[in-house]
């Protein structure tokens, strides 16, 4: 059985994870989760009438870490322990406790829209360099900015493509002779 918890959930907010496992039925079978990352988290899932049923309020997420934590979820029953599921979840932080000016933009756009705002100035100076009082400065070549730009927005693409669950998400043409 795979897909009990999501890539990611927030903190601050309801975690509410259903879990049917054939193999391990409740009453008979209990199950836990074991986060580990920027702090320690364990979590114990109520019986409920089809399965079970990992439950944690709002005010209590709302102390998690935010970070990248790895997982495993542990059905147990007389002695024996299995892991039923395991991965990776990122905890990201409450929005609304959160400063005013808050960026939430992934470092990969950050960067892209920084590139693209140097390019935008300098569209409009011809000097690559100039000197004042033996002091110089020099600019960035812009075919530098170019393949940094071509190499962050190709960065962004395949970062929203497998948000989406697909490599590039494109299609491809395949023909056949």
């Amino acid at each position: 059985m795979t897909g009990i918890f999501p890539a990611s959930t927030s903190a601050g907010l309801t975690f509410d994870r259903p879990a049917t496992l054939t193999a391990y039925p409740a009453p008979d079978w209990q199950l836990e989760a074991v986060l580990r990352g920027p702090a320690q988290i364990d979590l114990a899932a109520e019986a409920v009438a089809n399965g079970h049923r990992f439950l944690v309020p709002a005010s209590e997420t709302a102390g998690w870490e935010p970070g990248d934590y790895w997982y495993s979820v542990r059905a147990t029953s007389e002695g024996t322990v299995v892991e039923v599921e395991a991965g990776q979840i990122t905890i990201k932080p409450d929005l609304a406790q959160l400063d005013a000016g808050h960026d939430g933009r992934a470092h990969v756009q950050r960067v892209l829209d920084a590139i693209e705002a140097v390019l935008e100035k300098r569209a409009t100076i011809d000097q690559e360099k100039y000197s004042i009082n033996n002091r110089e400065l020099w600019r960035t070549p812009i075919p530098d900015l170019l393949i940094l730009r071509d190499r962050y927005r190709s960065e962004l693409r395949r970062m929203k493509a497998a948000r989406k669950g697909g490599l590039f998400n494109q299609a491809v043409r395949v023909g056949f002779r």
